[in-house]
């Protein structure tokens, strides 16, 4: 009698057959939505999960080249601007797809000629942020390809030159600008702001090649200011809702200021009367040498052109660094009386000098809102 021997299958199959390779099985929009929260160094080394993960990364439209996704462990200048460079070129010569964020700030960033190479190829795209911060060396000139990113919605700039061509007519889709250590002709900035007709929040840090500051933006909602300036002007600016303003003075400017007097506050707030939330820092309300020589009539001023303007939107005020002389206290009064829902307004001195006489000053003044809060800080 013979047997025939039959092949007896597993009831189970084995698990390295069928196991299902779950990261490379992963829906794209799920994939799309890790590598975007990761930093671009972490997102390229993703590439070693699988084979489906391997080219991953070079579809992202996000490029944020920062000192977390630039790890560069050296003292040596040059070193450093070469890694910088091949680092970023490398990643530009493999992306696939459009950009829609390029961001280049690290701590041993210098203006170096590639940064043009990089703009010139970005303006190309479809880019919608940009950002550029050169933390050292001298100001770096703006790549004149830049102006032709007309997409562009956000764009930030941190130590660097402008001169924008005669030919430039505005960037149509911009709404945000963030301007810090910039130099550049009045004329061209003036035109730049009022060329950018969707423009809704402007800030501007410490700025070179002129101290007289006029905006003309009609959709501008934020507005955001800090350095050393002789005079703003508001022009058409009816919408702004939110405004800060830092000023500090030099040696050559501490005799010149007048901002702080009662004509120019007049024309600054006539502009803004849709304002919710406002802070005022260092030497906003300080005024020229030759008005304190007349507090009184400096009051009747502020009195006489006030009485009429009423900011029925205010809800938070805050004012910082002041030292309670007549000017500031008026300004305050003038708050008080014209803001009927102001919620809050927080008071921080300069100093201790005089500041318990200036919060008793300031307890006296009239409120046209019953739940207006004084908070007083400590300097």
């Amino acid at each position: 009698m013979s047997v025939v021997k039959q092949r007896i299958l597993p009831n189970h199959p084995c698990n390295a057959e069928v196991e299902v390779d779950k990261i490379s099985n992963l829906p794209a929009q799920i994939v799309d939505k890790i590598l975007s929260h990761l930093s671009l160094r972490d997102a390229v080394r993703t590439s070693v999960l699988s084979s489906k993960w391997r080219y991953k990364w070079v579809t992202l439209p996000n490029l944020v080249f920062d000192n977390h996704s630039l790890l560069i462990s050296s003292q040596d200048q040059t070193f450093i601007k070469n890694k910088i460079v091949n680092i970023v070129d490398h990643v530009l010569l493999l992306h696939s797809g459009p950009i829609h964020k390029f961001k280049l700030s690290h701590r041993d960033l210098q203006g170096v000629c590639d940064i043009d190479r990089w703009i010139l190829f970005l303006s190309r795209g479809s880019v919608k942020e940009f950002i550029l911060e050169i933390w050292k060396g001298h100001r770096y000139k703006l790549h004149s390809s830049i102006y032709l990113c007309q997409k562009l919605i956000h764009l930030e700039l941190f130590n660097c030159l402008l001169k924008p061509p005669l030919s430039f007519s505005g960037f149509r889709s911009l709404k945000s600008l963030d301007l810090q250590h910039i130099t550049m002709e009045q004329d061209a900035f003036e035109h730049l702001v009022s060329s950018c007709y969707l423009l809704e929040r402007l800030t501007l840090m410490n700025f070179e090649g002129f101290s007289d500051l006029k905006i003309h933006a009609p959709n501008l909602l934020f507005f955001d200011i800090g350095g050393v300036f002789e005079d703003i002007n508001f022009m058409d600016t009816f919408n702004l809702a939110i405004v800060s303003i830092g000023l500090y003075v030099n040696p050559g400017f501490d005799r010149n200021l007048t901002l702080g007097s009662a004509g120019n506050l007049v024309k600054f707030f006539a502009h803004l009367p849709r304002i919710q939330r406002l802070e005022v820092q260092s030497f906003f309300l300080k005024a020229r040498t030759e008005d304190q020589l007349d507090l009184r009539t400096m009051a009747n001023v502020m009195e006489e052109n006030y009485q009429n303007c009423m900011f029925n939107q205010l809800r938070h005020v805050k004012i910082a660094g002041i030292s309670g002389v007549k000017q500031e206290l008026n300004f305050i009064n003038f708050l008080l009386a014209n803001s009927p829902i102001l919620e809050r307004m927080t008071v921080k001195p300069a100093s201790v000098d005089g500041a318990w006489e200036m919060l008793k000053e300031l307890l006296r003044f009239r409120r046209a809102s019953v739940q207006a809060e004084i908070v007083y800080l400590d300097p």
